[in-house]
């Protein structure tokens, strides 16, 4: 189905998607940690596999609830999802490039990897409101229901 652009967001509804995307982002944050944490309890690993890991669960993660509960889209998953690995594509490397580096000239890791969470944060809300939800924005069952217009799709 062909996405239709929606209507403008007022400055309430953006402010409340950007609280919520920051809400998930942090909850998101917290499994990478854990996981990060957690690897490097239980294994010898260096910086970047244990980021890239770690990195992976958060984003599987992140995406699922933003793209139901934030930007409330029923836009192809697919589709947004190839999106979203096309940002990742471009920020999965070069996090991990400089991430290694900075660790391996002394820095430690969590100042690194909170630098790079919150470098991640802010693209990638941007990415995700501008370019993968873009068009789609309050278009789910749910966000049908609260307007009173009907959902055409169910997500």
């Amino acid at each position: 189905m062909a996405e239709k652009p929606t209507q403008a967001l007022t400055a309430k509804q953006y402010a409340v998607q950007f609280i919520k995307f920051t809400l998930f982002s942090i909850s998101a944050g917290v499994i990478q940690i854990l996981s990060f944490t957690a690897l490097g309890q239980l294994t010898a690993l260096n910086y970047w596999p244990k980021y890239l890991v770690a990195l992976v669960l958060s984003v599987l993660y992140n995406f699922t609830l933003n793209r139901r509960f934030t930007f409330r889209s029923v836009t192809n998953f697919p589709l947004a999802m190839i999106k979203v690995a096309g940002y990742y594509a471009v920020f999965t490397p070069l996090s991990t490039w400089w991430g290694d580096k900075l660790t391996g000239r002394g820095w430690n890791e969590f100042l690194v990897l909170f630098g790079t969470m919150v470098i991640n944060f802010i693209t990638e809300f941007l990415f995700d409101r501008f370019v993968v939800f873009r068009n789609s924005i309050n278009t789910n069952e749910q966000a049908q229901r609260q307007t009173g217009t009907g959902a055409s799709n169910t997500d």
